[in-house]
């Protein structure tokens, strides 16, 4: 199927040097491999190909080259420099990768003005439906279900998802985990990603699971970070006009797998909300370089709503989600006229028909995902 991001890729890949990160089985190699007809594919995880890769022993009468996994090798980043800076763009270059690249720039020799970066993130709601015209509330369902990524979403039989979801895990933590940091703790790190899977959607106590898992609370911190860095979770903050008391608030976690959320019925819609959302978030930076961030809004009274999407600081939508409350919450209608500019919305799974009350648009949720959202 045709991925969101290929148009885009397709047409910087002819004046920089593109770099694709994402969730492990998210589809980047695939997307890679669909960009052209002639493509040579060289893996650093493999020793055969990774000779070749130092020794730049690809074909220049390619189209394209794609280096899987290279932020693995010991300064990539110069590396990638010198081939720009001597070759140009001449094959194309594609550089995939399973970790965030922002998290190497430890690694120094900056890549500035020679590359654009993209994440990819798994099968969404209108993705599929503009693939196989299935209908969006059905696609919700499923994704509910078994979850987003590709592998296994297609699938949908329990027992494959299921051991795909145990092996996918299993080999980031005992894989990528070593390339990112020498861990010696996997296995309370395993504990962290259950204990979070119970509490996805809520915000989290650093010193209660440091409590927990025995260790202090800055290390837990770090342990989440690392589990973003590798596209397992992310966070999102409050959002604060005064940046630095945002950060200092805990944050709620979500998983890029919502099959993975073994929280109640209500957490699990709200993480795949919060999927979608980030998904948009980050087309939007990286394909029109926008200011867009996603937070969550709560105030000392504790009126809450549950997403919020800026641009350039600004609040620009206000999204509450519901499984089938038709009712406008407190949070949300009081701060849709804090920020009357802002669209607020609430979507709700089952909904008989669509509303707009006192500013607020009451919708259904699987068709708004289906057309506003990619």
């Amino acid at each position: 199927m045709k991925r969101y991001l290929q148009d885009s890729i397709q047409k910087d890949l002819d004046r920089k040097v593109v770099i694709l990160s994402g969730p492990r089985q998210s589809g980047k190699t695939t997307l890679a491999k669909m960009l052209s007809s002639r493509f040579e594919y060289l893996n650093w995880d493999s020793a055969a190909d990774a000779q070749l890769i130092r020794k730049l022993k690809w074909s220049r009468a390619t189209d394209l080259v794609i280096l899987d996994e290279l932020h693995k090798m010991k300064l990539w980043k110069r590396f990638l420099k010198g081939i720009y800076d001597t070759e140009g763009v001449r094959p194309r270059l594609l550089v995939t990768g399973s970790a965030r690249m922002d998290t190497f720039r430890k690694t120094g020799d900056s890549l500035a003005g020679r590359h654009f970066l993209y994440r990819c993130h798994p099968l969404s709601v209108a993705e599929v439906h503009r693939e196989f015209k299935t209908e969006p509330l059905e696609i919700l369902e499923r994704m509910l279900l078994v979850g987003s990524f590709p592998e296994p979403y297609l699938e949908s039989d329990p027992t494959f998802v299921g051991r795909w979801r145990r092996s996918h895990l299993d080999r980031i933590l005992r894989e990528d985990l070593f390339d990112l940091e020498k861990i010696r703790t996997v296995q309370q790190i395993e504990h962290l990603v259950l204990m979070l899977s119970e509490q996805a959607g809520q915000s989290v106590s650093y010193k209660s699971l440091a409590s927990d898992l025995s260790v202090a609370p800055a290390t837990v911190k770090h342990w989440i970070q690392i589990l973003e860095s590798l596209f397992i979770v992310f966070t999102l903050t409050p959002f604060s006009k005064a940046i630095k008391k945002s950060l200092r608030r805990e944050p709620r976690v979500f998983f890029y797998d919502t099959g993975r959320v073994l929280s109640d019925d209500g957490f699990r819609l709200e993480n795949l909300v919060a999927c979608h959302l980030l998904k948009w978030v980050h087309y939007r930076q990286d394909v029109f370089g926008e200011n867009r961030e996603l937070h969550y809004l709560r105030d000392k009274t504790k009126r809450e709503v549950d997403f919020v999407i800026t641009q350039d600081k600004q609040i620009t939508h206000l999204i509450e989600v519901k499984t089938s409350d038709s009712s406008v919450g407190l949070g949300l209608k009081h701060y849709s006229k804090q920020f009357p500019k802002a669209q607020a919305i609430q979507l709700v799974k089952v909904l008989p028909r669509e509303l707009q009350i006192d500013g607020v648009k009451v919708l259904r949720m699987a068709d708004w995902l289906a057309k506003e959202l990619i």
